[in-house]
């Protein structure tokens, strides 16, 4: 995987500070296009992804023994890649079978769906694919 989850994020930190602790560490620069950060204040996370060939576990190792990153107790992983994706406002009463061709279409990824578990009260759908690549 070329992502990398940044666990332990306060509601404080804000996303320029993540991009710097990133350039520090990595040597790479997000105005350069090398990385994006993606911030998941729900989850008190964020998303470090890389657009080259990044070692991400060196990385993530790097971060962790990082000293700013201890004081904010932020830590780091790989991204490990899955097969699901979680698909939020889809109106209520969509068919699975649209949601199946929706996502099987090419514009949307063209990847084959194998499972639609619809979570009606989160107007939402968990899809699942055949191989990982339908999920990126």
């Amino acid at each position: 995987s070329n992502a990398v989850v940044l666990e332990n994020v306060k509601e404080t930190v804000k996303e320029c500070i993540l991009i710097m602790l990133v350039e520090n560490i990595s040597g790479l620069s997000e105005d350069d296009g090398d990385f994006s950060v993606e911030m998941i204040p729900e989850l008190r996370a964020a998303v470090v992804t890389f657009t080259g060939n990044t070692d991400t576990g060196e990385f993530a190792k790097k971060l962790n023994q990082n000293h700013r990153a201890k004081q904010q107790n932020i830590t780091a992983r790989c991204l490990e890649l899955t097969k699901s994706i979680k698909a939020e406002n889809i109106p209520p009463n969509t068919p699975s079978d649209y949601i199946t061709i929706y996502f099987e279409n090419k514009r949307n990824g063209g990847a084959q769906v194998m499972d639609v578990q619809q979570l009606p009260d989160e107007d939402a759908a968990i899809i699942t694919f055949s191989d990982h690549k339908g999920s990126a």
